[in-house]
């Protein structure tokens, strides 16, 4: 692939752009609003100029509703001579686009399984996608051609390919994106009127549940009104385990012995099953999840506590896995919890001791 046009240049847009213009291919930037364009060009992502003639890839990143519209004028007008979309629904447009008659032997529908809370150009990074799941929805209709061009821009953007039916990629995302996001809302949505008091307390825990809940709504709109019926088929199971939840935890409050065991029961029905389903989430880089130790440290709220504690545990030849920061309430302090080998446990804490860290127990 030499040459690109990325029709659209929010976060998904930008991000490939700037990692495809790393690796050396040229690219082309259009967006409905110009300025955009420019501010993602700007930041090294291409040139906002349009292509002399037809390029090798057109990357559609519009909002999945508009997805087929942007679609069709590109294949119309021959920007291109391969043809891909990058919206988080799949089965939606392909079917908008098959209505209007157009040959989508050049079209391949994609998927990368990545993003962040914030949106458009300014949140872009080149490697947003590095190690996450890049879906691609070929047919028997698509062109070998079209497909190597999408295996290289996933290669380009260092993701790992995965090969899904549309339909069945559009039930997956709304399990595991579509469904929790709604979900974090609603969770989210119960601090808006809370008691002040209440909020101050407010913990790692909650921070984990409802980061996703600060995305922007408008684009969510897009996404849900796009993938409508697998998330109401998702919530509707949510909520007949809410209903039985409320119910047990409601007979945890009777008087009568049985009552109580029924609830208790119901309550440890519930909190197993998501034990179960837990342990199913992949671990690092996708691998199947792996049981850390969590070294915990005390440090003051100043510039460099963590690049001392990444290093000291470089000295002490320990990699660390993954990390958590727990930031106290009313104090310029926190917790940092360092996910850790087992076996590396204990050669971090003594060294982390004999450094001077203060560790919890």
């Amino acid at each position: 692939m030499r040459t690109a046009l990325v029709i659209g240049t929010g976060l998904i847009g930008t991000s490939a752009a700037l990692a495809l213009a790393q690796r050396g291919v040229t690219v082309h930037l259009a967006d409905p609003d110009p300025e955009q364009a420019r501010t993602a060009a700007a930041l090294g992502a291409g040139t906002d100029e349009a292509p002399d003639g037809p390029v090798d890839l057109v990357i559609v990143a519009a909002p999945p509703a508009h997805v087929a519209d942007v679609l069709g004028d590109a294949l119309r007008r021959g920007a291109g001579r391969g043809y891909l979309d990058v919206a988080s629904v799949k089965g939606g447009p392909r079917r908008e686009l098959e209505a209007c008659g157009l040959d989508l032997s050049a079209y391949i529908g994609s998927h990368p399984m990545s993003g962040r809370e914030k949106s458009g150009p300014l949140a872009a990074t080149a490697d947003l996608f590095e190690g996450r799941p890049w879906v691609l929805t070929p047919t028997r209709d698509t062109d070998t051609e079209v497909l190597n061009l999408a295996l290289e821009l996933v290669s380009h953007c260092r993701a790992v390919p995965v090969v899904m039916d549309a339909d069945a990629h559009d039930r997956a995302v709304a399990l595991v994106s579509h469904m929790p996001h709604l979900v974090s809302s609603l969770v989210a949505a119960r601090l808006e009127h809370a008691e002040e008091s209440a909020v101050r307390l407010c913990g790692q825990g909650i921070r984990d549940v409802t980061r996703i809940a600060a995305s922007d709504p408008r684009m969510w709109i897009d996404i849900l009104s796009a993938n409508p019926a697998p998330v109401a088929d998702l919530l509707t199971d949510v909520a007949a385990d809410l209903e039985e939840t409320v119910r047990a935890l409601r007979a945890l409050q009777s008087s009568d012995d049985h009552k109580r065991r029924e609830g208790a029961d119901g309550i440890e029905d519930v909190l197993r099953r998501g034990n179960a389903g837990q342990v199913r989430v992949p671990g690092k880089h996708g691998s199947a999840p792996r049981a850390y130790e969590v070294v915990a440290v005390l440090i003051d709220d100043q510039p460099g506590q963590l690049a001392r504690i990444f290093a000291d545990a470089g000295l002490a030849g320990v990699n660390i896995e993954d990390v958590r920061i727990e930031h106290a309430t009313g104090q310029q302090a926190g917790l940092v919890q360092l996910m850790v080998e087992p076996k590396a446990a204990p050669v971090l804490s003594a060294a982390l001791r004999e450094r001077g860290w203060a560790l919890r127990q």
